[in-house]
């Protein structure tokens, strides 16, 4: 599922395709993805426009035009493609727009849980983008304890939370606690002063090689390589993995290494 390296992927796509490119013309294969727009609405508001530089927030890609922004939020199944205008497109294409120098950049997205929106102004991003926390890339230490500070709840619950931390999905919480050595569970008000300065380490090691590679790596030495095995076993001292469901999501954590003394 797309998180903060994937879609700073998909930022890259998006400022290496169409940045400074006008749009010559929008097809919406399936209406299911927009938001808050029509497919003649959307026609209106891009055709003919100028991208700008892209960013982004969190799992949000922000894409301004010389008029309307674009916002794209991409589920679990959603991807960003370039390509010429006449390549065939995508099995999932959901929303295609054709460049004017000839290439096609495509919404794709099978299980359509999120997609796309406008906003007309500035002023209107924000409602849109609703509650996020601070981009998880952005933090300082001294933002990092000071988000931290006073939560309730469990720390894999915090950290994936939006709106405490923007861009931190299942994937990475649970690669970040692996390396931190603290299990998903642990309260966040019981983190020590140590805990909180591995728990950063290790967000800021695991963004920075995910971010490089655009996803997070599915290598044999981290635990995301093994997650999937039908009989999982920590990467780092072989005992076997556990799953847990945590926040309504499956975590997968290793009681020898991230002992859970709740």
């Amino acid at each position: 599922m797309p998180e903060l390296p994937d879609v700073e992927g998909f930022r890259r796509t998006l400022a290496s395709c169409a940045e400074g490119r006008r749009v010559e013309r929008v097809e919406v294969a399936d209406p299911g993805v927009l938001h808050g727009v029509t497919p003649q609405r959307l026609r209106k508001d891009l055709e003919g426009r100028r991208f700008a530089e892209p960013r982004r927030h969190g799992k949000w890609l922000i894409a301004p035009t010389d008029g309307p922004t674009l916002l794209l939020h991409f589920g679990m199944t959603g991807r960003l493609v370039c390509g010429a205008a006449t390549d065939p497109p995508g099995r999932f294409e959901r929303v295609a727009l054709t460049l004017d120098d000839g290439r096609r950049l495509g919404y794709e997205d099978q299980r359509k849980l999120r997609g796309i929106w406008v906003a007309p102004t500035d002023a209107d991003i924000g409602p849109i983008l609703g509650e996020q926390g601070p981009d998880a890339l952005s933090l300082s230490r001294s933002d990092f304890d000071e988000l931290l500070k006073g939560r309730r709840g469990g720390i894999k619950a915090t950290l994936t939370d939006q709106s405490v931390i923007a861009g931190l999905g299942n994937l990475l919480g649970d690669e970040i606690l692996w390396r931190a050595r603290i299990p998903p569970r642990r309260a966040t008000s019981a983190l020590t002063d140590d805990e909180r300065e591995r728990l950063y380490n290790s967000m800021r090691e695991v963004l920075r090689a995910s971010v490089r590679a655009e996803r997070v790596p599915d290598r044999p030495s981290w635990l995301t390589g093994r997650r999937d095995d039908p009989d999982p076993h920590c990467p780092r001292c072989g005992h076997p993995l556990r799953r847990t469901r945590v926040a309504g999501r499956t975590s997968v954590w290793c009681p020898h290494c991230q002992p859970d003394d709740s």
